[in-house]
């Protein structure tokens, strides 16, 4: 079960900070961006996408409620998490995420998480087995990577790297961009865009031994790409962002972004309320 659950919260850092973009150390290159106009302006999309990637990471923080849902062999597994990014000094965020279907290992309830720059704080409750009354799990990056290899190693890695312009660069990158045109998004008009980002994309900037980790995982899901579509705002800031994947476990994504600047809490919770995970 605690296995289960790390497994869980490194699942859900990887949807706050971009979903499958996220396993893209920063892509390289603006790429053409396609052709087309947004909203009858005749700059090419790749300019429009450029100063939206600038001006949403400069931002350093927003507030965040996306959904992820995935079928695999156990059936449709949903997850929900809402909360705060801020990623003035690398990713660290202060969230809660429910997981539901296909046998939750949390059984639907909804878990609180500081992810900081050292460490992922779980609130699983006093009442968990050996937490000797204290809420508080933490796990260190250091003791993931050891545990989980590849995939806690990433954790650190995209942590370390991201922030929400990392859609907007890949696509960029993926030379596929195009307008769709004005739509509206929580009351704000915003110009959509979208494209196709391949699977070698995705991978190809991450160090060898995740990125044969990455690759293996999508080759068993039979995944080759990503249908990627964003929303940019007046201001040329990120406002929904949506990936939609097929293959054996066919994966849909929506994330809005609201609040940018905002201050979030990050601060580890104390040392009386935290027991250190076993073995980590």
């Amino acid at each position: 079960m605690r296995s289960t659950r790390i497994t869980a919260a490194v699942a859900g850092v990887v949807l706050l900070v971009g979903g499958l973009s996220a396993c893209n150390n920063g892509a390289k290159g603006s790429g053409s961006g396609g052709g087309g106009a947004a909203g009858g302006d005749k700059a090419a999309p790749a300019d429009a996408l450029k100063a939206a990637k600038e001006a949403t990471a400069a931002k350093n923080s927003a507030k965040f409620d996306g959904t992820t849902e995935t079928t695999n062999a156990n059936g449709r597994f949903k997850q929900t998490t809402k909360g705060g990014l801020d990623w003035s000094q690398g990713m660290q965020m202060n969230v809660e995420n429910t997981l539901s279907g296909a046998k939750s290992p949390t059984g639907g309830k909804p878990i609180k998480a500081l992810y900081t720059q050292d460490a992922v704080y779980m609130n699983m409750g006093s009442a968990m087995p050996g937490a000797g009354g204290k809420p508080w799990v933490k796990y260190s990056y250091e003791a993931l990577s050891k545990q989980m290899g590849a995939s806690g190693t990433a954790v650190k890695d995209v942590l370390s790297n991201a922030n929400p312009s990392m859609p907007i660069e890949l696509l960029m990158a993926s030379g596929t961009a195009k307008v769709v045109g004005k739509e509206q998004v929580n009351g704000v008009e915003a110009t959509h865009y979208t494209g196709t980002v391949t699977m070698a994309d995705l991978s190809k900037n991450l160090s060898k031994e995740i990125r044969d980790a990455v690759q293996k995982q999508l080759e068993q899901g039979g995944a080759k790409s990503e249908k990627l579509d964003l929303w940019i705002d007046g201001d040329n800031l990120l406002v929904k962002k949506e990936e939609h994947v097929s293959g054996k476990m066919p994966t849909d994504a929506t994330a809005f972004y609201t609040d940018y600047g905002t201050k979030v809490a990050v601060e580890p919770p104390p040392a009386s309320q935290t027991m250190t995970a076993p073995g980590a």
